[in-house]
């Protein structure tokens, strides 16, 4: 399951992302907008910037952007970078690998089986939805709830 810092990563970015070209934001301007804690969004911004996603500018005018064009980061990165692995049971992971204690052969096991299928559709619309695919959704759901204001 996709916790907190998850969701508030994918949405800080979605924001970054719909930024004009060498425009910044505020910390508490993403926090305030997007409804996530200032000191939690802080550390989430970080762990992107460490990750190569974001890119940040101190003094007058500083701020958070986008380090590479939204069309290059995937979710799938964005997740992992804040969640770590994606896969819901360790024996499932393919980039954090560890055994049950409990399993008598990997190979066989059923349980490890269904969830790697789980972690596999998981991986397939993450790693191929990009942050610019969320903004595209964005605009089109405001859009659609915008015809039924009407």
């Amino acid at each position: 399951m996709l916790t907190n810092k998850g969701k508030y990563g994918l949405k800080a970015i979605v924001h970054l992302a719909r930024l004009e070209a060498g425009e910044t934001a505020q910390v508490a301007d993403v926090a305030q907008r997007n409804n996530i804690p200032k000191k939690f969004l802080d550390a989430i911004l970080l762990d992107l910037r460490n990750a190569g996603m974001l890119r940040s500018k101190k003094g007058p005018g500083g701020g958070y952007a986008l380090a590479k064009p939204a069309r290059s980061i995937k979710v799938g990165a964005v997740i992992r970078a804040l969640e770590g692995p994606i896969a819901p049971i360790a024996c499932a992971s393919r980039s954090a690998f560890r055994a049950c204690e409990d399993c008598g052969d990997i190979d066989t096991c059923p349980v490890r089986s269904v969830m790697s299928d789980v972690r596999d559709a998981i991986a397939g619309i993450v790693d191929t939805t990009t942050v610019a695919d969320l903004v595209q959704r964005s605009i089109a759901h405001a859009s659609l709830h915008a015809d039924y204001a009407i």
